[in-house]
């Protein structure tokens, strides 16, 4: 499978269960190696790197399940972010204090900042890793089911978060979904997998309308809906 992105595009990858979605993401996050073939970021080959390694080169990854530091407050999760994310070195304690900031506002937990994780509920945590990741300044973001299970209010704001960040920040971001509305709404082109196979990929409305999705992922509604 050979699979591009482009600066600052915005890729939903979807498919059935066991489609090998996550797994793509934990490849290209440097938490599994592959076995074969190559992951390359501008041409340099991050494939064989460990994780922390592939954060530095500027990859930064949001799962589903919040793994935030339950001892620290909501601020000192998100400067460990800043100060071991991206970039050469170490960044400094002030520097990562803004940056911190920066993006527990972005995502409207700045309120929240000296207050223990504890006290946040779901969605309020997976923004603060999105925060996290942020606040590392990443060049690609990749985000694991990050909306599943939000009411309609936190799927509206969640998705303008996402594509809000991209515009600000310049990242690339690379999103597993199964949220359809989500899906539709945010992304500006969609990477169907199967069994591990690119089935299609390309704008959305084209990609749900191919036959080939239909009949591995969407189901036969699908045409009438889309």
């Amino acid at each position: 499978m050979t699979f591009g992105i482009d600066d600052g595009e915005i890729v939903a990858v979807v498919g059935p269960n066991g489609a090998g979605k996550s797994t793509l993401l934990k490849l290209i996050g440097g938490l599994d190696r592959p076995t074969s073939g190559s992951i390359r970021l501008d041409g340099e080959q991050v494939g064989d790197l460990a994780g922390h390694r592939v954060r530095r080169k500027g990859i930064a990854m949001v799962m589903q399940t919040p793994l935030s530091f339950g001892s620290l407050t909501v601020l000192e999760n998100a400067l460990v972010g800043a100060m071991y994310g991206t970039g050469h070195g170490v960044v400094g304690e002030q520097e990562a204090r803004r940056r911190a900031l920066e993006a527990l506002a972005f995502v409207g937990l700045e309120a929240r900042a000296r207050q223990p994780i504890k006290t946040l509920n779901l969605h309020q945590q997976r923004f603060l890793e999105l925060a996290k990741a942020l606040a590392g300044r990443p060049r690609l973001l990749l985000l694991d089911e990050v909306m599943a299970g939000l009411n309609e209010t936190e799927l509206r704001a969640s998705i303008d978060i996402v594509r809000t960040a991209r515009d600000r920040f310049g990242i690339t971001v690379v999103w597993v979904e199964h949220v359809m509305q989500a899906v539709m709404s945010l992304a500006e082109r969609i990477a169907v997998l199967d069994f591990g196979m690119l089935i299609a990929d390309g704008v959305p409305r084209e990609v749900m309308r191919d036959p080939a999705v239909v009949e591995a992922y969407l189901g036969e509604n699908a045409l009438t809906d889309a």
